[in-house]
């Protein structure tokens, strides 16, 4: 038997060896290999993950810009513009995957950090403005009175018809003016300028119509049951409030077609009813006017339009510092219908006809035995033309005006091309001669009783009989005062 040499066994035994070690080492980088495709393969992933991650947050950002340049472009202006006129929408975002992100926040809060300096802003010019306006106004009109004042001492001075007809004419224009000056003062936070006594609420209202042109289109209804009285602090508020609303009523309705004032007494107060037949007012409109008229915020002067628009923000401005109100809505005769009401405490009193008589200017009430004077007479007939005092003090009624009211004009006096009327001014009389003016009268005879039941019982029968035929014959109301 042949015997292997030992050299050859160790060569096998070797070789095997390094077999076994080739193995496992192809073994370990087979595994290698493995984990390194693995690693590459999550690398490769993970740099996909960020390529696309950083294609969303430069897509964010693109967005984020696009939205900052809308904020400012379209955004801001938006908001400038509603802040001026609150019908105005402002736009939002222009992503909505924005909404409610901190992005989303942090332009909101742009929004209003702009809106809060934007509107602190215009409050102080415009308090600024108001000021410079209300000192202007209340030096304007304080002129105006001593023209007013000047020319009512002409008129007492000249005779010559002519030139009391022109002068008439001149203190009418320079009412127009005071008015407008007073509307505008009142408007910016001035006073009305005046202080007067307690005045008849019918005279009240027939002097705010004699401010006005057209004043005789205006037709007063007195269904007053007592002689109710303005409180002397609220006369002048309550008359440049009347004056406002019968000027819109007189200048939306046709020249010929009348403004009906009813003037009603409730259980708690007063209303003053205006009813015009013009060409009314729209929702929006009538919902404009009662904001103005209702607000408690403060009004800026450019909320008045272009050109201002005074007269309710004047009226407003006077029913929030005095406490009556103003009710604005369609009238059923087309038109609009505005209606002041004046509440019995603490706005209205009760006056003694006796000792403080109504001007004859004023309708008398709807009362038993009593007949409306018109207020306002036809085209061409006597009108009365306000005037007031020249001070800020109540001043003392002349003899020929009672409460405050204009002077009685005489018929006599009315041009017959119904122009404004003329005056003529009565000299005062001496207390001698007021006596001798008053009428005699004979002592009063005691009556017998029977005479007194006889003279009983035909008033009653004559009460009885007014009153049937007061059912078979609607009642006729005088000429000249319609009723709404």
């Amino acid at each position: 038997m042949t015997s292997i040499p030992e050299a050859l066994l160790w060569c096998l035994s070797a070789g095997t060896a390094a077999a076994v070690v080739l193995a496992a080492l192809s073994i370990r980088a087979s595994g290698q290999r493995k984990a390194l495709r693995g690693r590459l393969a999550a690398a490769e992933e993970q740099n996909s993950a960020t390529l696309h991650s950083n294609t969303e947050l430069s897509a964010r950002l693109r967005a984020t810009e696009a939205e900052i340049r809308h904020l400012a472009g379209t955004r801001l202006p938006d908001l400038t513009l509603a802040l001026a006129h609150p019908h105005v929408p402002v736009r939002g975002l222009m992503d909505a995957r924005f909404t409610g992100s901190e992005t989303d926040q942090a332009l909101n809060a742009v929004l209003e950090q702009v809106s809060e300096a934007i509107t602190k802003e215009r409050a102080r010019v415009d308090a600024a403005a108001q000021s410079t306006l209300r000192g202007a106004t209340t030096t304007i009109q304080a002129l105006l009175y001593r023209l007013q004042t000047a020319l009512q001492e002409m008129q007492h001075r000249y005779d010559d018809p002519n030139v009391a007809q022109d002068l008439l004419n001149a203190d009418f224009l320079n009412e127009q003016a005071l008015r407008r000056i007073q509307a505008t003062g009142v408007v910016c936070g001035a006073w009305p300028g005046l202080t007067r006594e307690d005045s008849y609420l019918a005279e009240l209202v027939v002097g705010a119509a004699s401010r006005l042109r057209g004043y005789e289109r205006v037709q007063v209804s007195n269904q007053l049951r007592d002689p109710v009285a303005v409180v002397a602090r609220a006369v002048e508020p309550i008359a440049i409030t009347v004056t406002e609303l019968l000027a819109n009523a007189l200048h939306h309705s046709h020249r010929e077609l009348p403004v009906t004032v009813t003037l009603q007494q409730g259980n708690r107060g007063a209303s003053v009813i205006i009813d015009d037949y013009g060409v009314g007012m729209h929702e929006d409109e009538v919902k404009a006017a009662m904001e103005l008229l209702a607000s408690d915020t403060d009004l800026l002067l450019t909320q008045l339009g272009d050109p201002p628009r005074s007269g309710f923000a004047a009226a407003g401005q006077l029913v929030r510092q005095y406490g009556f109100g103003v009710h604005i809505e369609s009238s059923p005769y087309g038109g609009v219908r505005a209606v002041v009401y004046i509440p019995g405490d603490p706005l209205l009193t009760l006056l003694d006809e006796s000792t403080q008589p109504m001007s004859v200017m004023a309708p008398l009430p709807h009362r038993s035995g009593a007949s409306d004077r018109p207020a306002v007479l036809p085209t061409g007939a006597t009108a009365p033309v306000p005037h007031t005092p020249t001070s800020h003090t109540p001043a003392p009624a002349a003899p020929e005006q009672v409460s405050g009211m204009p002077a009685q004009s005489d018929p006599a006096a009315a041009p017959a091309d119904g122009g404004l009327p003329r005056r003529r001014r009565r000299t005062p009389m001496t207390e001698q001669e007021q006596e001798q003016s008053l009428p005699r009268t004979d002592p009063v005879r005691e009556r017998s009783p029977e005479e007194a039941a006889s003279r009983w019982a035909a008033l009653q029968q004559g009460t009885e009989s007014g009153r049937a035929a007061a059912h078979t014959e609607p009642p006729r109301s005088p000429e000249g005062n319609a009723q709404p």
